[in-house]
């Protein structure tokens, strides 16, 4: 397929470099920060999925996943029909998708149409099979260190068991045939993304944000669905301005996917991929703009019932979370949490008297982070007459002895020692957190109450660290 024909202007590549030779620093200054798309080699050598899931020949290895996990149920996209914004969606087990690629493989495809196996949560139904450790660069991931002690979002009218691992986190497995394709799309929560081929080759094709309005039509709602199509140029009349990016991945070949970047994927060959989507305290400000532009559109869905409605604003906020994955409460209660887990790790250097000017790299971070939650809720301060009555409950000192957070601040300290090679204690977190935070207790019942809750903590980190004060001139800043 020649692009060109097709009236897709395709200008310039995406940088490929070696992970090995990237350290965390250069990467976030030259893409984290940048939001700038990028290859990387070299971090896959040890992955033992690209011993398992791959032939001798190279080629996906379907009798492995057919005879090991056979039962897991699975989303199958059949790439051939559309369905509203994405490919219809069937589930069906391990064995059956590959009984059926199997079957198409033999007939070359005519009579079995071609589908394509999405996210797979393997990672949280194998906890026990560790396919692959995320690299070093993509580890400060705040939605899936979260993920794994709370859920984000709790439907109290429609808990289900069995949703318990399709909302569990955001790791995936991906594996298609050649023609296998996903169409053009920017990723959940305008998450950052990174996609590693286990085996097979991809082609890729980006769109910067800063040109992301020339995709969508007229009434600036819906998207190009595949960027190969005869795009109506009455539909969408900015589309054959827009200036893509090119990249073709390979096997064991890593793809950093920033925020916002709309993109389509066409797998070349049989591929087998691990994604993930996570953000931090580098992209929260894309979350936030996304919830909020998705809080706006739900709430023009249903603003005829206004009158009608006993709770209009609940009602909205259970749309928004249905539609997007969490809703205004939700991502406070997120940001409280991360908040304090960062917190937490200034009490902890300062009891075990590490003091954190001593590695300044792991200070900046800290303060980075605690500054752009304080941003974020102050924008999000701007729109509690909006949330009105619906308020919500977080009791801090009941989280601050929540074992699950415990085991997260841990996680996040672990990282955190990882990411910045600086001494890391984590043996006595739990009373550390008891000593040192307890008495910064309180309740949360709305987003000026966590506003004014950060400006006491920040205070309060004065005091207990005055030989860090390097911490604060960020947040005071």
């Amino acid at each position: 397929m020649d692009e060109r024909q097709m009236g897709i202007q395709i200008e310039g590549k995406i940088e490929r470099v070696n992970g090995k030779e990237l350290s965390y620093n250069e990467f976030v200054a030259k893409y984290l920060a940048k939001n700038q798309p990028v290859v990387l080699t070299g971090l896959m050598d040890d992955w033992r999925a690209c011993k398992d899931w791959v032939t001798d020949t190279g080629c996906p290895n379907l009798h492995f996943f057919s005879t090991h996990f056979p039962n897991s149920r699975v989303q199958v996209a059949d790439c051939g029909v559309r369905e509203f914004t994405d490919q219809k969606r069937v589930e069906m087990t391990v064995k059956e998708f590959i009984d059926h690629w199997a079957e198409s493989n033999a007939s070359d495809g005519d009579s079995k149409s071609l589908l394509y196996l999405k996210d797979w949560h393997f990672v949280k139904e194998y906890p026990e099979y560790v396919a692959y450790k995320t690299p070093l660069l993509f580890s400060d991931d705040w939605l899936n260190l979260y993920l794994d002690h709370h859920r984000m979002h709790k439907n109290s009218d429609s808990d289900q068991e069995n949703d318990e691992i399709s909302c569990s986190d955001y790791r995936f497995v991906y594996m298609g045939a050649k023609g296998s394709w996903t169409p053009l799309h920017a990723d959940v929560f305008r998450s950052y993304s990174w996609s590693a081929n286990v085996c097979g080759k991809k082609k890729w094709l980006f769109l910067s944000p800063s040109q992301c309005h020339l995709i969508f039509d007229r009434n600036l709602k819906n998207t190009v669905y595949n960027i190969f199509d005869n795009v109506s140029e009455e539909t969408f009349p900015g589309f054959k301005k827009a200036i893509w990016l090119e990249c073709i991945q390979d096997q064991n070949e890593i793809i950093f996917v920033p925020s916002g970047w709309f993109h389509q994927v066409h797998n070349l060959e049989d591929t087998i991929s691990i994604n993930h989507n996570w953000y931090n305290a580098h992209n929260l400000s894309w979350v936030w703009d996304l919830l909020w532009r998705d809080y706006n559109e739900a709430k023009g869905y249903i603003e005829d019932i206004r009158e009608i409605c006993d709770d209009f604003e609940a009602l909205c906020q259970r749309n928004l979370a249905a539609n997007t994955g969490m809703n205004f409460i939700d991502f406070v209660i997120f940001l409280v949490r991360f908040f304090l887990a960062n917190a937490v790790q200034v009490c902890c250097h300062h009891r075990y008297e590490i003091p954190l000017w001593s590695a300044s790299k792991l200070t900046e971070r800290i303060a980075f982070n605690l500054a752009s939650i304080q941003k974020i809720a102050v924008k999000m301060k701007s729109t509690e007459s909006v949330i009105g009555n619906h308020r919500f409950f977080l009791d801090v000192n009941e989280t601050m002895v929540d074992p699950e957070f415990v085991k997260l601040c841990i996680d996040v300290s672990r990282t955190y020692g990882r990411i910045h090679e600086s001494e890391n204690r984590n043996r006595d977190m739990e009373n550390a957190l008891v000593v040192d935070m307890l008495d910064y207790g309180s309740s949360i019942c709305s987003i000026e109450d966590f506003v004014e809750f950060i400006n006491d903590v920040v205070a309060k980190l004065g005091n207990i660290c005055s030989e860090e004060k390097v911490l604060l001139t960020t947040l005071d800043g």
